[in-house]
């Protein structure tokens, strides 16, 4: 499985940052780790085609559809917090835009997505590795990721 701390820098080392999946919910991982982003001030752009902003500690935060919206993907890291079949149809469109960098949070991928991302980005986190008790995980690596690309 890919991933090692270089990989956890490089990720962090991006000027901007998206997260597919971002969810209303406070109880959710995708909002989990959307606030993981705003509460360290990065330049973060939530994903969701449904709601029009993320609420995190009062700020509403306005989502984009798809990553094909987003205004700099070639300088944006995505971490990915949705299932398989979602994550496919996200990684065609990182592709067709120029995303650099995938972060996949655990159960969002599997063995078909995860050779695609391979193959595809230049930076690619998921399974085995990282401090995370189901491999690597923003909530659990994130803030180490970011003291290796001195944000912190």
């Amino acid at each position: 499985m890919p991933g090692t701390d270089a990989t956890l820098e490089a990720f962090f080392s991006s000027p901007k940052f998206a997260v597919v999946g971002a969810s209303t919910n406070p109880d959710k991982f995708g909002h989990k780790i959307f606030k993981f982003y705003t509460s360290h001030s990065l330049d973060v752009t939530p994903i969701n085609p449904v709601a029009a902003a993320i609420k995190v500690d009062d700020v509403d935060h306005p989502t984009v559809a798809s990553l094909s919206d987003l205004p700099d993907p070639t300088h944006t890291s995505v971490s990915i917090i949705t299932g398989p079949g979602v994550t496919a149809k996200a990684l065609a469109e990182a592709k067709k835009v120029g995303i650099p960098a995938i972060f996949f949070q655990p159960g969002t991928y599997d063995d078909e997505t995860l050779a695609f991302a391979k193959e595809n980005f230049e930076t690619v986190l998921a399974g085995e590795g990282g401090t995370g008790p189901q491999g690597w995980c923003v909530l659990a690596d994130g803030e180490r990721g970011l003291k290796a690309a001195g944000k912190l």
